[in-house]
């Protein structure tokens, strides 16, 4: 499920993209309304979580224009707590309305019920490299003739990203922003997650023949040769 995230808070923001990777969605972020227009006609979003007080288009304007257009769940996410700002938002298309401060688990919680009246099933996510295929919503792996291994929540972000990616190597820096978020995680604790993973999916760890690593650079994952 794509997930798109405007708030002009570059701290909250980080911290709404964090919680929201951490279940398994794809996220995208804007932090202003013009970029969230965009953003939402390139990617077409499964939900919205949509700030109010933004720069260039504020968050009304933003969800009448969506609104004109097409019917993607939208949640806004405000410190306005006064009932003509609440009645105005819903009466404008908004489907559920969130006053910060707010917990992680409870947008979360309110992300899945919207999906769920709007009709927008969590389909599996599934990615295939040479043998290896993952069900990422299941954290199952699937390999040598049918065998599945359950992965972590990090493995599985970690796998999934280099898969979405295969054939590229990409830094230290784009995967831990990837699986843990921002000031998350650390190369060593990078290195630590790789080598889990190997023992999990390579037939040698020693000689690994999907992850490769390039030193100074990054990973990457690869298709054996037959």
């Amino acid at each position: 499920m794509k997930v798109l995230v405007v708030e002009d808070d570059r701290v909250l923001a980080d911290l709404i993209v964090f919680t929201l990777r951490r279940e398994e969605y794809q996220v995208n972020l804007a932090h202003d309304g013009e970029a969230a227009l965009q953003q939402w006609r390139d990617g077409r979003p499964d939900i919205i979580v949509l700030d109010l007080n933004l720069p260039k288009i504020d968050g009304f304007t933003v969800c009448r224009r969506i609104r004109a257009e097409d019917d993607t769940p939208i949640i806004m996410l405000t410190v306005r707590s006064e009932e003509d700002d609440i009645v105005r938002g819903l009466e404008w298309g908004a489907d559920d309305y969130i006053l910060k401060p707010f917990s992680p688990r409870q947008l979360v919680a309110r992300i899945q019920s919207v999906l769920r009246r709007a009709g927008r099933s969590y389909a599996p996510a599934v990615y295939s490299v040479g043998d290896l295929t993952l069900d990422s919503n299941r954290r199952e792996l699937r390999f040598d003739h049918d065998k599945i291994v359950r992965l972590t929540s990090l493995e599985n972000r970690l796998l999934r990203y280099l898969m979405i990616n295969k054939g590229h190597i990409l830094t230290h820096e784009a995967i831990i922003g990837e699986v843990w978020g921002p000031e998350g995680g650390d190369r060593d604790m990078l290195r630590q997650l790789v080598r889990r993973l190997r023992r999990k999916i390579e037939l040698d760890p020693s000689q690994p023949a999907y992850i490769e690593n390039v030193p100074g650079r990054g990973y990457g994952l690869m298709t054996p040769e037959p």
